[in-house]
């Protein structure tokens, strides 16, 4: 009698599970608790959300979409000369400049501006009242600058070839050149954006700390001409930032082997390149770790 119960009652477990779920829990029990989404998940769903108000703001996409090209459509057309004695056309070591440019527009400008603003309108206070990761938060961003910088690179790119009839590289070792310099330099730009804009408590001091040292070092970096036409002093300072290194690696990958002699050193110093870029990297880590990500560690915790 025993055996025959515990098995009609196993026979109609189902039923009875599914009519427990379906009854409303009583007012004021906790509600069940469950796994909350991983880092992957909620920076997935918070990269949709990041992307869709991004295109969505027309402002935000004309001035960061349209504005490398027209720097470039710009002092393209402007250096009209050789590049040096070379047969080179003088915009196209600029296409190569602003193409690096570009990047960091996206990766250091974006990444510091929103999260400074997001830090001062309370937007990551009232993020931390649900089950998100902060991890989510920053793989969202990312995916956010590295969709940007693709779409200006690929608008460059295009341009270039159309207006100035720019050649893009023929071999797959160019090509290669051309992604892990945009990797790395992404990467490390982003990484400074992120300590920049984590550091920023004043949202009216925003443009004068994002925009002042991005704008400074486009014209010491060698973005628009020549890095090795600048005075020494400035080569110096120059070197110090990753836009330099990045604008190299991107004449290296889309210029003739012979421009490089134009090059401080007369090389493009590809492995030089990457190691102050990897170095960059390491830096923009350890410079949120120091600065804590100041902004938003202090609304997540």
């Amino acid at each position: 009698m025993t055996t025959a119960i515990t098995l009609h009652d196993a026979a109609d477990a189902p039923r009875q599970a599914q009519a427990q779920a379906q009854t409303p829990a009583p007012i004021g029990a906790p509600a069940a608790r469950g796994p909350l989404p991983g880092v992957f998940r909620t920076g997935v769903l918070r990269a949709r959300a990041e992307l869709r108000v991004f295109f969505r703001n027309r402002t935000a996409v004309a001035m960061n979409m349209a504005l490398p090209v027209a720097l470039m459509l710009l002092f393209g057309s402007i250096f009209t000369m050789k590049a040096g004695d070379h047969t080179v056309p003088m915009h196209d070591v600029v296409v190569a400049g602003v193409l690096a440019s570009g990047i960091m527009s996206a990766a250091f400008g974006v990444l510091a501006t929103g999260i400074a603003l997001e830090g001062g309108d309370g937007s990551l206070k009232r993020l931390r009242g649900t089950p998100f990761a902060t991890g989510g938060y920053f793989l969202a961003k990312t995916v956010l600058v590295v969709v940007l910088a693709l779409l200006q690179s690929a608008a460059v790119l295009a341009l270039a070839v159309a207006v100035f009839d720019f050649p893009l590289p023929t071999t797959a070792d160019r090509w290669a050149t051309l992604a892990w310099v945009f990797l790395l330099g992404t990467a490390a730009t982003a990484l400074l954006g992120i300590a920049v804009g984590s550091l920023i408590t004043d949202r009216r001091t925003i443009t004068a700390a994002v925009q002042f040292p991005f704008v400074l070092l486009q014209f010491v970096s060698g973005v628009y001409y020549s890095f090795s036409g600048l005075p020494d002093t400035v080569q110096r300072i120059g070197a110090l930032f990753p836009l330099k290194w990045m604008a190299q690696g991107m004449r290296a990958a889309l210029l003739p082997d012979d421009m490089a002699a134009l090059e401080p050193a007369h090389s493009w110093e590809l492995g030089r390149v990457a190691l102050v870029l990897g170095a960059w990297i390491v830096g923009g880590l350890l410079l949120c770790v120091a600065a804590r990500t100041h902004r938003i560690r202090k609304d997540f915790r």
